[in-house]
């Protein structure tokens, strides 16, 4: 079984920053994309960051310019620098992976339990 383990999440001004990390571990053959959701009450759970295996990164463009994402692959974790936080960045954060189990052939997308971050003053 593949658990992904998130960490980094909690109470932040406006204008700080956080830095998300997420380390897969388990019966790990490859790890393709990985990437961070978030959902916030009332709303649906929404895109923030993702990146492949080879280093390609797409961004939510609410968070373009202010997010960073970037991997470690020797280490199977994923992270998510977050700059000039604002309040309507407020959220459970969720880590995912397209993970490929050792005996297997195919990808499944395993999720994280989720991480809080509040931005407020």
């Amino acid at each position: 079984q593949v658990q992904l383990v998130e960490s980094g999440g909690g109470l932040v001004q406006p204008g700080g920053s956080l830095r998300l990390s997420c380390a897969a571990s388990g019966s790990i053959f490859s790890i393709y994309n990985m990437g961070w959701y978030r959902q916030a009450p009332g709303k649906q759970r929404e895109l923030v960051a993702s990146i492949t295996s080879g280093g390609s990164t797409n961004y939510a463009s609410s968070v373009k310019g202010r997010f960073t994402i970037s991997r470690d692959s020797a280490k199977n974790t994923v992270y998510l620098q977050m700059n000039s936080l604002k309040p309507e960045d407020t959220a459970v954060y969720y880590c995912n992976a397209g993970v490929r189990t050792i005996g297997t052939t195919g990808y499944q997308a395993v999720w994280g339990q989720g991480t809080l971050v509040t931005v407020s003053s």
